[in-house]
């Protein structure tokens, strides 16, 4: 029989593997209380004091670049499980539930309302009733720009060189050096089409 402790580290195993998971597992809950309480103080933080603010994100990611901007208010499930390039940007009110890795690659801008989820429930509703979970990860590259509102969704993988038009859902991998927008997300315009002409 597993311990409290074993298990504890068999549902995080299980959440960053993509499989089945509890989130109600008491280290799982630990570690949101702690990423709650470090987002609350960056949120609460007076506006001049971005030396704190900073801090309180180096504490809060799991890695991250030189030279960032978030704005207030962001939110996350971990923290611990985004990983991020040099010069990030992420502006007002975006969410990343990170129970699975983000990835965030050098020069990643996103705009406002930017939703990032690695989070999904099963389709299963007898999975759900029990309070089963999964999480996919997510990757995007280097000098992506993500336009305001923009979903993207569990296991997306987006390339270098892509803008995402705001507004737009994500729900399938996106190749490197396009302009993708809609609902769901579609390639509309090759960068390499444009260095041609």
């Amino acid at each position: 029989m597993k311990t409290s402790d074993e298990q504890s580290t068999l549902m995080r195993s299980r959440m960053l593997s993509g499989d089945l998971y509890l989130s109600s597992d008491t280290e799982l809950t630990q570690m949101r209380d702690r990423a709650a309480h470090i987002l609350h103080r960056f949120n609460t933080a007076p506006s001049e004091a971005i030396s704190q603010q900073q801090a309180l994100i180096q504490e809060l990611f799991g890695k991250l670049g030189s030279n960032f901007e978030i704005r207030p208010c962001f939110q996350c499930d971990y923290g611990s499980n985004i990983i991020a390039g040099d010069n990030l940007y992420i502006n007002f009110d975006c969410v990343i539930l990170d129970c699975n890795t983000v990835t965030l690659g050098d020069r990643v801008l996103l705009g406002p309302k930017v939703q990032i989820y690695t989070a999904a429930h099963p389709l299963d509703p007898e999975q759900r009733k029990h309070g089963w979970e999964y999480a996919l990860p997510i990757t995007i590259g280097n000098d992506v720009w993500i336009g305001g509102g923009a979903i993207i969704c569990p296991g997306v993988s987006i390339g270098d060189d892509v803008t995402i038009g705001a507004g737009s859902v994500v729900t399938r991998d996106i190749p490197s050096r396009v302009v993708a927008v809609g609902n769901p997300c579609r390639v509309i315009r090759s960068l390499d089409d444009l260095s041609r002409k």
